[in-house]
């Protein structure tokens, strides 16, 4: 079992940037694809980005490359999701994903464990 708990979200001005984080408990974390997606209002959950669990392998979603970085500290069992250059249209709530399957991941059914989430809003 795996618990994650998103944070870092906030009101931000277009152009700005933040740091999400994603703690997860459980001893096997460093085991796991982590991933982030995030959800605007009135639209379905979109993939943003994914790393495998050495961190040698990263992949996103293609509004968001060159912006943002996905990263992780397997000793502090912790993910973290760098977003620089902040546009409006990147408003939504993000969502920290586990999967114990290997390789990167993308697809939403391929995550075991999901966090609550945490609202990021990108004003213009």
């Amino acid at each position: 079992q795996v618990q994650l708990v998103e944070s870092g979200g906030g009101l931000v001005q277009a152009g700005g940037s933040l740091r999400l984080s994603c703690a997860a408990s459980g001893r096997t974390f460093s085991s796991y694809t982590m991933g982030w997606f995030r959800q605007a209002p009135g639209k379905e959950r979109e993939f943003v980005a994914t790393i495998t669990w050495s961190s040698d392998n990263t992949y996103y979603v293609d509004s968001v490359k060159g912006r943002f970085t996905i990263s992780r500290d397997n000793a502090k069992n912790t993910v973290y999701l760098q977003m620089n250059s902040l546009k409006p249209e990147d408003t939504a709530v993000y969502y920290c994903a586990a999967s114990s399957r290997m390789y990167l991941r993308s697809k939403q059914y391929d995550y075991d464990y999901w966090g609550q989430g945490t609202q990021v809003t990108v004003s213009s």
